[in-house]
């Protein structure tokens, strides 16, 4: 791994870091004012998401037209500009939207400046290490996020922003790196009909779908947590249930270390397996009711989870980079998954209305992952298949 890496990998844990922060450091708040309702922190977390899927014809053409170092850059401008919303008496759904809509900025060129920093052949083992220091990221974000603002919101958001302003000067000595020209036909027609094109091969079509299965279910899952452990295990304590996720994220980074030595970028086929794994062992931890059994379970889920998402990332920033861009393509995925993430966490809530039983909500989120990952990997060729001309025509 080359400098420039080393100097993506710092930023992006210190961004991740601070996202997770400030989700607890608002949580904290509304907990703490007592003037919301319980309807509130989904809408917060809606309000973060929502800016994915709107603005997915625009970010990814966006990062495609500027050197993607210094789109990094904006991103975690948007995202202090957010955090320094908050610090102000600013109401949480508005600022944590616009941290929401710089992280939608900044993933299609976290992602999409990959193969320009490492190239084909390191691609898988790259997105290894940043997923691996993303997950690392996460579980200080909350564990740190949550207990600084618990004792005091003002310091967490200091440390925040902080964080933030640390990333976007660290942004600042990335290479400057290759851009399209721009492109002047309209930018959602554009879009659905880059989506279109993508869609005509069976390994970009896997990977996008592959992803929107994965966070749709590590998502749906977490908030499957708060009502399963107590009822399951036994265990009430906040602090315990939130601990439990730690062990899915710990997973994740563990199979994103191994899997360049498992799934190698001309093998992506090899990646349903994963996933077929990770849905049977949510089947598993579904008929599980021991507590140091259920840790074991969740390691295993990320695990199988990293090892499935890493590869598929890998590939569609690959196929991205020699067609329409891989920004373009990391976008489009950012549509998919934050679309299949408000559709699984809505169908969830959906059935707590009707007073699912936590045993059996698990156990459908299993089935669900084995059948849409069935699905998904059809029509995926045994071998790598070449790029399609209306594809090579785009790029």
């Amino acid at each position: 791994m080359n400098r420039s890496i080393h100097t993506l990998l710092f930023a992006q844990f210190l961004t991740a870091f601070a996202d997770n922060a400030i989700l607890f450091t608002a949580f904290a708040m509304i907990t703490q004012s007592g003037g919301y309702g319980e309807w509130y922190k989904p809408a917060l977390q809606a309000s973060f998401l929502i800016a994915f899927v709107v603005l997915a014809p625009w970010v990814g053409r966006f990062a495609d037209r500027h050197a993607k170092g210094r789109v990094l850059t904006w991103g975690n401008g948007l995202k202090a500009a957010g955090a320094l919303l908050l610090l102000v008496g600013i109401d949480p759904l508005l600022a944590y939207a616009v941290v929401g809509i710089g992280a939608a900025v900044y993933g299609p060129a976290k992602y999409g400046i990959l193969p320009d920093l490492v190239g084909h052949e390191n691609l898988v083992k790259a997105n290894g290490w940043v997923e691996g220091s993303t997950i690392v990221a996460i579980v200080l974000g909350a564990v740190i996020g949550a207990g600084v603002a618990d004792r005091s919101i003002g310091g967490a958001l200091a440390l925040i922003i902080a964080s933030y302003v640390v990333s976007l000067l660290a942004t600042l000595f990335i290479p400057q790196t290759a851009t399209k020209p721009r492109d002047e036909r309209p930018a959602v027609r554009h879009f659905f009909a880059m989506m279109g094109g993508f869609f005509t091969t069976s390994r970009a079509r896997f990977s996008m779908l592959g992803a929107a299965i994965f966070w749709a279910a590590a998502v749906v899952l977490r908030v499957m947590l708060v009502t399963w452990a107590p009822a399951v295990l036994l265990t009430h304590n906040t602090s315990d249930i939130a601990n439990l996720t730690v062990f899915i994220a710990i997973g994740i980074a563990l199979g994103a270390v191994v899997v360049p030595w498992l799934v190698p970028i001309e093998r992506l086929r090899r990646a349903r397996l994963a996933a077929y794994l990770m849905g049977c062992c949510i089947l598993l931890l579904g008929i599980t009711s021991d507590p140091l059994w259920a840790k074991v379970v969740l390691l295993l889920i990320g695990v199988t989870g990293g090892i499935f998402v890493v590869p598929i990332n890998a590939a569609l920033q690959d196929i991205g980079h020699r067609t329409i861009g891989a920004g373009g393509a990391v976008a489009i995925q950012n549509f998919f998954e934050n679309l299949a993430m408000l559709a699984g966490t809505g169908l969830y809530t959906l059935a707590l209305t009707q007073h699912i039983d936590p045993v059996a909500a698990v156990l459908s989120l299993g089935v669900l992952v084995v059948l849409a990952t069935t699905i998904v990997a059809w029509h995926l060729p045994k071998e790598p298949e070449p790029l399609p001309p209306a594809l090579t025509e785009q790029a």
